[in-house]
């Protein structure tokens, strides 16, 4: 039996009118002292993927903006490994002093309590929330000889020959996973999912002509420009602006569709208030640059400068989604 997110416990008793007993808990941050002169050291940005993963292309687009906004060194940390707790797990019992910080795909948070039986650490009572960084989309892409030349060609194909396409994504439990199993759970197709370790290995394989479909997070998008593969639709609530002539699943039929998820930055509960409130700014000062806005295209990402009430909503309600289709799939990490 799956358990339930402590995000989803938290809305429930908010909407039981019992928020008073999350009081100093995730996301508020009032409540702590303020603290002494800060920056007096580097600060450390764990990174809990590898590098070149698109939790590190954002801290490393932020890097040189905070060290120049907060006076002090922003050293990038990367700690990959087991979906990314690894580094989570690290920052998550890091003396919550504003000197370690964890920048964080939102899967983290709102899908790994759901596939692993066990955490190393509790996502609500030693994590906060501290800025969002950038909304990560999907983008469905298929190998260029599949006869189909659009999402709607594409969804006839996969009912007319079912269970005979396959689909890669970066490991069981992963988003690019998820996204796969709610398409067609939606479309009322079926395809075989392939596993990989990793995106780039499904890219690679979806290159190959040995799957036919990804879900892609950003890396592929080098290849549709060259015509290597063909973009069929965005996994989100509303078009790319790189891609403004490229549907929506939800246009094509597919009610409320949204593989998205939110990368942030998050620290260990308990950080001081001033010294979070002073960081969500820098942050949000930041995704307003032209470099880091286009760092983060790059990689086929929104910039995402939310209010923290914004951002743990949003965080909710990706929680609700991927948890719904882990249920429905019963889905376990490796």
């Amino acid at each position: 039996m799956h358990p339930v997110h402590p995000l989803l416990a938290r809305r429930r008793l908010l909407q039981l009118g019992l928020a008073g007993t999350l009081a100093g808990r995730w996301p508020s941050v009032r409540s702590a002292e303020s603290p002494p002169a800060w920056p007096a050291r580097p600060l450390r940005m764990v990174v809990n993927f590898p590098p070149g993963s698109s939790p590190d292309v954002l801290a490393r687009a932020l890097n040189l903006p905070l060290q120049q906004a907060l006076g002090a060194s922003v050293l990038v940390d990367n700690r990959a490994g087991a979906s990314g707790m690894i580094g989570a797990d690290l920052v998550a019992k890091a003396p919550a002093d504003g000197y370690t910080w964890l920048m964080t795909a939102g899967s983290t948070i709102t899908t790994n309590p759901f596939i692993y039986a066990r955490m190393p650490f509790d996502v609500e009572h030693d994590l906060m929330p501290v800025a969002a960084v950038a909304r990560i989309v999907l983008f469905l892409v298929v190998r260029p000889d599949l006869p189909v030349a659009n999402i709607a060609e594409f969804l006839a194909y996969l009912k007319d020959n079912p269970s005979r396409l396959s689909y890669g994504s970066a490991g069981n439990g992963t988003g690019l996973h998820l996204a796969g199993e709610m398409f067609k759970s939606q479309a009322g197709v079926s395809a075989l999912h392939v596993p990989f370790r990793g995106a780039s290995p499904a890219l690679q394989s979806l290159l190959a002509g040995q799957i036919d479909f990804l879900f892609d997070p950003g890396i592929a998008l080098g290849h549709v420009r060259s015509a290597r593969l063909r973009m069929l639709a965005v996994a989100a609530a509303q078009r790319s602006s790189l891609f403004p002539q490229i549907p929506t699943l939800q246009e094509a039929g597919l009610a409320g569709f949204d593989a998205g998820t939110t990368h942030g930055l998050y620290a260990p509960h308990g950080t001081p208030a001033p010294i979070v409130e002073r960081m969500h700014a820098q942050v949000n000062r930041a995704l307003l640059l032209p470099e880091v806005r286009r760092q983060i295209a790059a990689i086929g990402a929104e910039p995402s400068a939310l209010s923290l009430a914004q951002f743990t909503a949003q965080m909710l309600d990706d929680s609700a989604r991927y948890g719904a289709i882990v249920r429905e799939k019963q889905i376990r990490a490796d």
